[in-house]
């Protein structure tokens, strides 16, 4: 880019109204199996200079059901945030395991559009592939802006892990299901348990991997779905708080 030059800003992306919203779950699983094979699972992308965290929080008794999304970007190299967007919308499906895509997905769409610049590579706190149908929220929300994305999830939903890894940063043991790797168990931190690493969208496994360890800044989780996080936390902070009363 020429010196001076600005990003381009990631805009609205056009997305079918049903792949954010479907009328029941009935449809919503046939839209997670379209949309399951459009993903792509290898190297997709060029160089990597903006890299970008993605994350929700809510909270449990909120009769409004409001997610809060948030948007961290920041420079690869240094790690440096350099940007972050933030949106608070009512979720219109419900809690469903496994279809958590349909109820975090159009806030964090929302948030998006927020950005001041395209990142090159987004890290999403959840499961990508490694999802009963192969469409966790990385996968999801990766087909939807079309950018590579990376699921870092905290927790199993689904398959096992025969030989668990190592206790050193950058030890890992695939994440298997019906005899298929779907993921990898990555430590990250010593003494601390590993995070969940699969394939978002327009990303091979070993790249993903790659990439997780190239952020990681002494946390258990990799940077940019650290910040993410927090900033996600802090704008559930800043919204009214509901009456669990009420």
């Amino acid at each position: 880019m020429a010196a001076g030059a600005q990003a381009p800003s990631p805009g609205k992306p056009a997305i079918p109204p049903e792949w954010l919203h479907p009328s029941s779950l009935k449809e919503a699983t046939a839209i997670q199996r379209l949309i399951a094979e459009r993903v792509r699972d290898e190297d997709a992308f060029g160089p990597v200079d903006c890299v970008c965290g993605a994350d929700v929080s809510h909270i449990r008794w909120d009769p409004a059901k409001v997610i809060h999304a948030a948007l961290v970007t920041l420079e690869a190299r240094t790690l440096a945030m350099t940007g972050s967007a933030g949106a608070s919308e009512p979720a219109r499906f419900p809690y469903v395991p496994g279809y958590l895509g349909f109820r975090e997905a159009p806030a964090l769409v929302a948030a998006w559009q927020g950005l001041s610049r395209v990142p090159d590579l987004l890290f999403v706190d959840g499961h990508g592939r490694s999802h009963p149908r192969g469409l966790g929220i990385a996968s999801h929300l990766g087909v939807l802006l079309d950018v590579p994305t990376i699921g870092v999830a905290k927790t199993l939903l689904v398959g096992d892990i025969p030989e668990p890894p190592g206790p050193e940063p950058g030890d890992r043991a695939p994440l298997v299901w019906r005899g298929k790797t779907i993921g990898m168990a990555v430590r990250t931190k010593r003494r601390a348990n590993p995070v969940y690493v699969s394939v978002g969208h327009r990303i091979s496994l070993e790249t993903a991997v790659e990439w997780v360890l190239r952020t990681r800044s002494g946390y258990r989780l990799p940077e940019p779905t650290r910040q993410a996080h927090l900033a996600a936390n802090a704008l559930r902070r800043r919204f009214p708080s509901p009456d669990p009363a009420a």
